[in-house]
C-alpha cells in the first residue's frame, strides 16, 4: 500500500467535511445533490471511462491505505513507487473508481477513468469535487526563495484587520478559517489543497494568502487556481537538488506569472530590487496587471523611503500611486522592509485603504522562527530563524552584525538529501559574520552527517572560528556556555519546526525549547 500524503488523516477528516458541506450549499442552491463517476471524468478530461458512470463519490483519495467506500483512488507514480500497483487494494477497500494512465483492465470491479496526465487530472479533479472553492476565493500567490511565510501572514494580518476573512496555505500551517493544521509542506497536494479551501468558503473567509513553492507549480499540484494577484520576492540558490540549474529554477517561479496555472494571473506583484523581477516583468502578458515593489528603486510602484534601522524595529516612509504614509514595523533588517513592501504591494494591487493596512502592519510583531527572540534574562540574546541557505544567512547576520554589542555566535546545519552546492557557501557567510561558529545537524534524513560536514568544510575560511559538533543540543549548549555579556546567539535553520529527520524517524526537536530548557538548566530563565 502506498502514501503520497504528509497529513495522513487530512484527506478523510478536511476532505469529506468540506465536500458534505459543498453538497448541502448546492442542494439548498437547487444545485446537484450528488457527485459522480461520470462528473468526475467530464472534469479531468478523461480519455475513456468504463464501469458504473453513475457511481457516486464522496471522497478523493491518492492513498490507497485511506481508501473507504464511494472514494475514488488517483493511481498517481510517486518518487518511490507507483499507485497503480495498488489499485485492486484500492477496490478492495471500497473504491467506486480508479483515475489513472494507464488503459482499464479487461474486468475490473470499479469505474475506471483513463486520463492523459495524472497530475493535471488530480489537480482538475479536486477543483471540480470540491466546487471550484478557489474561483470564489481571492487568491493571493506568493513565491520566492526567501520570505514567502512572513509575507503571507503579514497579508492575512492585514486582511483579517480590514474585514475581509482570509485564509493561510504556507510552510508553518495551514489557516482553514475555523481552524489551524500543521503543515506537512510548503504547498499541500491538490487533493488536500482543494479540500482546505473548501473549509475556508464554508467557514466564510473571502480571500486566501498562499505560499506557491517552486516544486508544487513544477508538479502541477496548483494547477488550475485561479490567482488574483501573484508575488515574486526574490530567487537566490536553493533546491538545486531537484531543479539542477539556477536557470530551471527560475523558469519554474516564472511560469507562475505566464499561465502554469492554466491561466495568467489577473495582477503581478513584483520586486524590482531583484532581476529576476524585472525580468520577468518583461514577460508579462497584456491580461495581467504589474504592480512592483522596491527598497532601492524609485521607479517602483510602492516603495521605502528614509528607510531607518534599529534593534527591534523598522521605520521608513511609505510610497505608493496617490499616497505616502510613516510606517512602523516591529521586524529589523531590511528583507523584513522589503517583506513589508510585498505585502503592502499587494494591499494595493488589490484596491483596499493602503494607509491602514500599513497601520495594522504597525502592530504586528513577526513570525513563529522567524528570528524570533527566546525570552530570558540572560545579559545576552539569543534567536531562532528558519534561514536555511546562504542568502538567508547573509540576510540574518548582516542585520545582527549592526544591532549586536558583542560577540555574534552562530550555530547552524545544512539538511541532508538536498541541494550539496550551497553547503560550502552557507559555511563561509557564517565565516564571514560570525565571530564563533557550531556547525551541526540540522535534519540528516538519512545522509551520513560526515559526509554533510565535508562539503561544509569546503567553506571554512578561519578553522579556528568554527567548531563541527554533530549533537545539536549539545551545539546550542556550548554556544550559551560562550555567550557573555552584550553578546547574541542565532540558532539558524529550523526555525519553527518543531522536529528532526533522522533516517526514516521523526523525533522531537524545537529549537527555542530546547534554548530554554537549557538557560533554565543554568538558571537563566
Amino acid at each position: 500500500m502506498i502514501g503520497f500524503s504528509n497529513l495522513d488523516s487530512l484527506i478523510a477528516l478536511c476532505g469529506a467535511k468540506s465536500r458534505f458541506a459543498w453538497l448541502s450549499f448546492a442542494q439548498q442552491d437547487g444545485g446537484p445533490s450528488t457527485y459522480t463517476a461520470a462528473d468526475l471524468a467530464k472534469a479531468v478530461g478523461a480519455l475513456k471511462i468504463t464501469g458504473d458512470k453513475n457511481a457516486e463519490i464522496k471522497m478523493l483519495i491518492a492513498d490507497s491505505r485511506r481508501v473507504a467506500p464511494n472514494t475514488v483512488f488517483f493511481a498517481v507514480k510517486g518518487l518511490h513507487t507507483d499507485g497503480n500497483m495498488y489499485v485492486d487494494d484500492a477496490a478492495h477497500r471500497g473504491a467506486v473508481a480508479i483515475v489513472s494512465e494507464k488503459p482499464a483492465p479487461k474486468v475490473f470491479p470499479a469505474a475506471w477513468i483513463q486520463v492523459a496526465d495524472i497530475a493535471e487530472a488530480t489537480a482538475a479533479g479536486a477543483k471540480s469535487f470540491y466546487g471550484n472553492a478557489d474561483d470564489s476565493l481571492e487568491t493571493f500567490a506568493v513565491t520566492g526563495t526567501n520570505g514567502k511565510t512572513s509575507v503571507t501572514w503579514m497579508l492575512q494580518e492585514m486582511l483579517n484587520k480590514s474585514g475581509s476573512k482570509c485564509g493561510l496555505i504556507g510552510t508553518i500551517h495551514y489557516d482553514l478559517g475555523g481552524r489551524c493544521l500543521p503543515a506537512g509542506r510548503t504547498t499541500p497536494e491538490a487533493l488536500e489543497l482543494h479540500a482546505m479551501l473548501g473549509q475556508m468558503r464554508y467557514a466564510g473567509c473571502s480571500a486566501v494568502a498562499m505560499e506557491f513553492s517552486s516544486h508544487a507549480i513544477e508538479q502541477k499540484r496548483v494547477k488550475g487556481i485561479s490567482v488574483d494577484c501573484a508575488c515574486f520576492l526574490n530567487l537566490t540558490q536553493d533546491h538545486l537538488d531537484y531543479h539542477k540549474t539556477m536557470d530551471s529554477y527560475f523558469e519554474v517561479k516564472a511560469s507562475l506569472f505566464t499561465g502554469a496555472t492554466g491561466k495568467v494571473p489577473k495582477t503581478a506583484v513584483l520586486n524590482f530590487d531583484d532581476p529576476h523581477g524585472r525580468k520577468i516583468a518583461e514577460r508579462l502578458s497584456p491580461e495581467t496587471r504589474l504592480v512592483s515593489f522596491a527598497v532601492d528603486s524609485k521607479s517602483a510602484d510602492v516603495r521605502a523611503e528614509n528607510v531607518k534601522m534599529f534593534p527591534q524595529k523598522s521605520e521608513f516612509k511609505l510610497v505608493w500611486p496617490g499616497g505616502e504614509t510613516s510606517v512602523s514595523i516591529g521586524m529589523p533588517g531590511h528583507y523584513n522592509v522589503s517583506n513589508a513592501l510585498a505585502a503592502l504591494a499587494m494591499v494595493y494591487a488589490s484596491g483596499r485603504d493602503v494607509a491602514e493596512a500599513a497601520k495594522i502592519l504597525g502592530a504586528f510583531r513577526g513570525v513563529p522562527g522567524r528570528m524570533q527572540k527566546v525570552q530570558s534574562p540572560a545579559k545576552f540574546d539569543i534567536f531562532v530563524d528558519y534561514a536555511h541557505t546562504d542568502d538567508a544567512l547573509k540576510n540574518g547576520l548582516s542585520m545582527l552584525r549592526k544591532i549586536v554589542r558583542g560577540k555574534l555566535l552562530v550555530v547552524f546545519g545544512c539538511g541532508g538529501r538536498r541541494d550539496k552546492t550551497k553547503r560550502p557557501k552557507m559555511t563561509k557567510v557564517v565565516q564571514e559574520y560570525a565571530d564563533i561558529a557550531w556547525a551541526t545537524s540540522d535534519n540528516p534524513r538519512g545522509e551520513d552527517i560526515n559526509s554533510i560536514f565535508a562539503d561544509m568544510k569546503a567553506g571554512v575560511s578561519d578553522p579556528s572560528k568554527i567548531a563541527f559538533v554533530e549533537d545539536r543540543r549539545r551545539a546550542i549548549n556550548l554556544a550559551i556556555d560562550a555567550a557573555g555579556d552584550g553578546d547574541c546567539i542565532l540558532i539558524a535553520g529550523k526555525g519553527h519546526e518543531t522536529f528532526q529527520e533522522l533516517g526514516d524517524t521523526i523525533i522531537p526537536f524545537d529549537d527555542k525549547r530546547v534554548a530554554e530548557e537549557l538557560l533554565a538548566l543554568k538558571g537563566l530563565l
